[in-house]
């Protein structure tokens, strides 16, 4: 009877142990499990630097911040689309399906980020918007979240300095795909709503646009001002040839958004620069506390360049991090998403929150 009963102790203590190893073991499991992040970005060809940007931040963010969050590694899988929708799809479709990422980022073009809307949304996988800034974006999938800007909400503000500042008749030069016509509407319609009078409406083309012959149309035509909308990367090209036409020279202001003074070029633009009006959601000479640390961290980093408004969207790795530590490490997409409704923050570009209902950044410009 001693014998069997302690036969039979050794067998429930062992059995008690191997429980609570198996316990133990499956703990460990899940606190090891990545949190893998699927960064896809143009790296190469004409929209490399706003790839370069993005991924400099959100660098940047994990280095500052610590490569653990809510107990899980994050590991950042960077791919490069070359800015080719297509490609992204496909890109993000073999992120979901081959590497089990739990989040898809970047997006540096509207085309690219209206490729991947429905892959998203059949995995219900979150998608943060950190470049693309057309309006419509958003209302593509319930699973994307924006974190850099929309181009109407930067739009608006110059239209209405024009207004108070005696400029009454303008002429329009817009890139001609989404962000460009969201940004020509926009214009439009707050400054002839206010009373002023557009007298040419110039759209170019997104691939190596040459820029002279429009703005010849736009020196004939005698506005006050030029309004420019032009990707990031783009806006050397419009100044350098706004002066070759001698339409400064002529009394024409150059005013747009802060794409066409990006911080990454200003320095190859140079004095054509100067006396340039524009309204942004960021600027590196931003004097905040939290922005003069960004720059300082960004530019030590990265062998002096200097952080744009493509690297705040990278930065916006923050929502990332709130809502895996909101969910306690979550893989579920729709509580993902539902944790980045309503957050809000203090950024290097200044108070930012989420809109609940349209899943846009509410920001300062």
């Amino acid at each position: 009877m001693r014998s069997s009963l302690f036969v039979s102790r050794r067998a429930v203590v062992a059995s008690v142990l191997a429980a609570t190893v198996g316990l133990s073991t499956s703990g460990i499991a899940w606190a090891a499990d990545p949190l893998k992040i699927g960064l896809i970005l143009p790296l190469t060809g004409p929209f490399a630097s706003t790839g370069r940007q993005i991924e400099a931040a959100c660098r940047l963010y994990i280095a500052r911040n610590g490569d653990i969050v809510a107990g899980r590694k994050v590991e950042l899988i960077v791919k490069d689309d070359t800015g080719a929708p297509e490609t992204t799809k496909r890109i993000a479709q073999d992120l979901i399906v081959q590497q089990k990422v739990n989040i898809l980022a970047g997006f540096g073009l509207t085309p690219l980020a209206l490729a991947t809307a429905s892959v998203a949304t059949e995995a219900k996988v979150p998608m943060v918007v950190m470049a693309a800034a057309t309006s419509v974006i958003t209302t593509r999938s319930p699973f994307i979240v924006r974190a850099g800007f929309t181009l109407p909400q930067v739009t608006a503000p110059i239209a209405e300095w024009a207004l108070k500042n005696n400029v009454k008749r303008v002429a329009t030069l817009v890139t001609d795909f989404g962000p460009g016509l969201d940004a020509e509407k926009t214009f439009v319609k707050r400054f002839t709503e206010g009373g002023g009078t557009i007298v040419e409406s110039i759209r170019t083309p997104l691939q190596n646009p040459d820029f002279a012959p429009f703005l010849q149309r736009v020196k004939d035509a005698k506005p006050d001002a030029l309004f420019v909308f032009v990707p990031s990367g783009q806006g050397t090209a419009v100044m350098k040839q706004f002066g070759d036409r001698g339409l400064a020279a002529a009394g024409i202001k150059l005013i747009g958004t802060g794409d066409v003074v990006d911080d990454d070029i200003l320095d190859a633009i140079g004095a054509p620069a100067l006396g340039v009006v524009t309204s942004f959601h960021y600027s590196a000479a931003h004097p905040s506390p939290e922005n003069k640390a960004y720059v300082d961290a960004f530019m030590k980093a990265n062998n002096g360049m200097r952080p744009n408004f493509m690297s705040i969207g990278g930065y916006g790795m923050h929502l990332i991090y709130e809502a895996e530590k909101k969910t306690g490490g979550s893989n579920d997409g729709e509580k993902l998403v539902e944790a980045m409704r309503s957050m809000s923050w203090t950024s290097p570009r200044g108070p930012v929150s989420i809109d609940p209902a349209t899943r846009e950044p509410v920001q300062t410009v």
